[in-house]
């Protein structure tokens, strides 16, 4: 399939065409000539973004659709967790949940995700297998890096990380790991299982670390020291890593993680300190951003919108001038594509044609209007219209 993109604005810029062989944009230019049969798009001057990316997300666990759910959770983690795993005996279906989750994120834009999916003693590896299967049927349409994920605890739930060696073996793409230290209370013990994973599988890495202060430092230290050990840079993601909003040692954890070639995703909530996108970058360092949940037990917050997400992240890292805000949005695009290792990415020759074309004059207007996607391309074709889905 040929496809011809006439006037759009990429990131903004002036007016030009976007020439798409295939899934890939193979020309860029104001007045290239439509080859035989192509089909022709008119961009209507309209800016254009790359695909955007969801680099932290829990597609197993949205409620999404199913009506409004009454949170009565109490204040501690363990409360969410307990309800959670409470409530998803009531029939909850995380096939069925994931791909409507997954479908409203392609109709706003986002052609890209890495989602956490559960893996405990109770449920086993069905929540996992439900992404890995749903990542099979979206193939050529959406991009779903699957990560099993023990949130009940590894060491704490005997059982639990043969659980995770088995989703592994199923297809999943990343092992997942939690609070070393506050959940699992041994985290030298977790660092080994999940490093012991890594390893023995040959795939990455994506540790939740909600721990706050020294204690969450103190795993930030040893995951750190973990990772030069093994040679694993680039492997590793740490995710909420709230410890680098709230100690005042923070400059050299940043400094230490560039080292290691760690990686940062923040949901930059809006009830916690949270990693600094302006202090990550400038140590060499790399940060991305996810909603976390969605709609689920856990919280009634969040959208299926990483336009709406990088609005958030700049209100809570105080960026005000375009150019900040430019950043927020990259924490939602190339730097989350880098960060998640998805390739092929970005508005240039040679890259996978995904794009979305909204209506703003500027990348900043884009992010704190976040405008209606009027028109959504993945892999070379239109998936959505103004917000819908189209076959």
């Amino acid at each position: 399939m040929t496809t011809l993109l006439r006037n759009c604005r990429p990131m903004g810029g002036a007016a030009t065409d976007l020439l798409i062989e295939g899934i890939t944009i193979s020309a860029m230019g104001p007045g290239l000539a439509a080859p035989p049969g192509a089909t022709v798009l008119d961009g209507q001057g309209m800016l254009a973004l790359p695909g955007l990316v969801e680099g932290h997300t829990h597609l197993d666990k949205s409620r999404w659709g199913m009506g409004w759910w009454v949170n009565e959770v109490g204040p501690r983690l363990i409360d969410r967790i307990d309800t959670e795993r409470a409530t998803r005996r009531s029939g909850f279906d995380p096939a069925t949940q994931s791909a409507r989750l997954a479908g409203a994120f392609l109709a706003r834009g986002t052609t890209r995700i890495r989602s956490f999916a559960d893996v405990d003693t109770e449920i086993g590896t069905a929540h996992s297998d439900a992404l890995v299967a749903l990542r099979q049927e979206l193939r050529g349409t959406m991009d779903i890096q699957v990560v099993a994920f023990p949130q009940s605890g590894l060491l704490v739930r005997p059982g639990t990380l043969e659980l995770l060696d088995q989703a592994l073996r199923n297809g999943a793409d990343i092992v997942g790991g939690l609070d070393p230290s506050g959940i699992d209370r041994d985290p030298k013990g977790h660092l080994d299982a999940v490093f012991g994973l890594s390893q023995k599988h040959g795939k990455p890495l994506d540790i939740h670390l909600h721990e706050p202060g020294e204690l969450g430092a103190f795993a930030l230290e040893l995951t750190i020291e973990r990772t030069l050990a093994l040679g694993m840079q680039g492997q590793v993601v740490l995710s909420h890593a709230f410890c680098l909003g709230d100690v005042p040692r923070a400059p050299a954890l940043y400094a230490a993680l560039a080292e290691a070639g760690i990686a940062v995703a923040t949901t930059a909530p809006p009830s916690r300190a949270v990693p600094s996108v302006r202090a990550m970058r400038a140590a060499g360092g790399r940060i991305f951003a996810g909603n976390d949940g969605i709609r689920d037990t856990w919280t009634p917050y969040n959208m299926p919108d990483m336009l709406q997400r990088a609005m958030l992240v700049g209100l809570k890292n105080e960026f005000r001038r375009d150019d900040e805000i430019a950043w927020a949005l990259s924490t939602v695009t190339d730097w989350a594509a880098e960060g998640c290792g998805f390739g092929e990415y970005g508005l240039k020759v040679g890259a996978r044609a995904d794009l979305v074309l909204v209506e703003a004059e500027t990348v900043a207007e884009a992010v704190v209007a976040t405008p209606p996607r009027r028109l959504v391309l993945s892999h070379g074709r239109v998936v959505a219209r103004d917000g819908a889905l189209v076959s």
